[in-house]
């Protein structure tokens, strides 16, 4: 705790007397917030070689630096630690009730202080001052004279701020971990199993849910992430409370794809706004905000280098991003209109491209194989019926990898070259219907999920293609069926009227 520098011995007590009133002023006005812990919203410490008035009659941006606060009075600092006027303004008035009685509970709102007691001016005997200091807490004591700081505690009765994003800050969402999901994490995951029960239904969109991801840091997989055409995505407890956490509000289009980063702190997310925006996920601030000159559909980070991810949409290229440097490193050019899905194979050396391009030569743009270093085409001769697939899927254990098809099937491919469809092998008994209906593997790999234009969620055995369970969970089309990565018979689903359901 910083003090003030103090008078020298030399004075007398008479003299000492004479300067109170002076150097109490000064003393409120520096150093209010160091005497009130519990009101304080920003701190500094002062250089001892200079004097209370030097302090007072220089506003240096030193003298007023934030330091690390308590997560309760984030709101306060963003609200009063923006200019040096609303500083200064603050630090007036938090100095008011330096010397309340000893026996007051709290401290009352600034609009009470006309019935402050006098401070150390009234010439009291500083051994007859009363010396009242919360735990922990040491006040500003000069040689000759000592303030009184009874500081009782603050109740904070007024509401939260909103931080960017629109959400209050009521608790830290990456510190909590679920109680339904940590007694999986000190165990090896089991074999996936069918949801078959509603466990939550979570309301507050206002347009279709394009999708739903779960966050695959196992500690934070409670935490959901859905995206939607009202111009947010949202940060929901999915796995317990089914309460909405944030609400990200960066985009002036509709969100068409949201994903969480590996190390589960940001969401990288795409927009018909043009841009492709990288934000915190604890406190709502952008980190990166980049205009890719067309609407984007999806965004897609590096598996081995998640600080490089690739944007495409409506457009004839695809661009790969660095989120350090905020330039454009790579791009891949085709002949299409605009890219619907992009997938990265295993490793991050190629990724498949698929376009919504159909005509009589189609076979050559529908899926398209990339160079990820070169930016080279590997192969355009992979699919070769004439159907658009609105989502890609790899095996998380076989090198093989699945296209959802405006056939109403989903086709399986093999990840490494030359790429060949199995043609023995198709998952059928879905609609897809022109929706960008996304399929997903089971972390084990032996179950493939898949919506439906019709609103149900069907989960198909992947050795076998044959239906496990058709789960009826909506009644517009479901765009979305995203597996929990560590509960072992958790799905969440959402469809075109921006319903999203939780099942077990």
């Amino acid at each position: 705790m910083s003090s003030l520098v103090a008078y020298e011995d030399s004075e007398s007590e008479d003299d000492c007397l004479d300067q109170t009133e002076e150097v109490t002023s000064a003393s409120i006005q520096t150093g209010s917030c160091e005497q009130n812990q519990e009101v304080r919203l920003c701190s500094f410490t002062p250089d001892p070689d200079r004097s209370v008035l030097d302090y007072h009659g220089k506003r240096s941006s030193s003298l007023l630096h934030p330091q690390s606060q308590p997560q309760s009075w984030f709101d306060w600092e963003s609200k009063y630690c923006r200019d040096g006027t609303a500083q200064e303004k603050h630090l007036r008035d938090a100095a008011a009730p330096l010397s309340l009685p000893a026996t007051q509970g709290h401290i009352s709102p600034p609009q009470t202080l006309p019935n402050m007691p006098q401070s150390s001016a009234d010439g009291l005997n500083p051994a007859e001052r009363n010396h009242t200091v919360r735990p922990g807490v040491r006040p500003y004591v000069p040689k000759r004279q000592r303030l009184a700081t009874s500081v009782g505690t603050v109740d904070l009765k007024y509401p939260a701020e909103q931080v960017p994003g629109n959400v209050t800050r009521e608790s830290q969402i990456l510190s909590d971990v679920s109680a339904r999901v940590k007694p999986y994490l000190a165990h090896k995951p089991v074999a996936s199993g069918i949801p078959r029960r509603l466990l939550n239904s979570l309301a507050g969109h206002q347009g279709p849910v394009n999708t739903v991801r779960w966050c695959p840091v196992p500690h934070l997989s409670h935490l959901l992430l859905s995206a939607s055409m009202d111009k947010t995505f949202k940060v929901w407890d999915g796995a317990e409370s089914g309460r909405c956490l944030r609400v990200y509000t960066c985009h002036s289009g509709a969100v068409r794809d949201a994903r969480w980063t590996p190390c589960g702190r940001q969401l990288l997310s795409g927009s018909f706004d043009n841009m492709a925006v990288i934000t915190d996920v604890e406190t709502g601030q952008q980190v990166v905000k980049l205009d890719n000159q067309f609407k984007v559909m999806r965004v897609v980070p590096h598996p081995s280098s998640p600080e490089v991810f690739l944007c495409g949409g409506h457009s004839s290229t695809v661009k790969a991003w660095d989120s350090r440097s905020c330039k454009v490193v790579k791009v891949y050019k085709a002949g299409i209109q605009q890219t619907l899905d992009i997938l990265f194979l295993r490793g991050g050396g190629d990724f498949i491209t698929s376009s919504d391009c159909v005509s009589r030569d189609s076979a050559d743009r529908t899926l398209i194989a990339w160079d990820y270093q070169t930016t080279a085409k590997v192969s355009n001769q992979i699919y070769q019926e004439r159907y658009t697939c609105p989502s890609l899927a790899l095996h998380p254990l076989e090198e093989s990898f699945v296209a959802q098809t405006n056939g109403d099937y989903m086709a399986v491919f093999s990840s490494q070259q030359p790429y060949r469809m199995n043609k023995r092998r198709r998952y059928e008994g879905h609609k897809v219907e022109g929706y960008a209906v996304q399929c997903e593997f089971s972390l084990d790999g032996t179950i493939l999920a898949s919506g439906s234009a019709t609103g149900s969620a069907h989960f198909y055995d992947y050795h076998n293609a044959r239906i496990l369970h058709t789960l009826h969970a909506h009644s517009q089309p479901c765009m979305c069926v995203s597996q929990h990565p560590i509960l072992p018979t958790t799905a969440a689903t959402c469809d075109w009227a921006g319903e999203i359901k939780v099942w077990h």
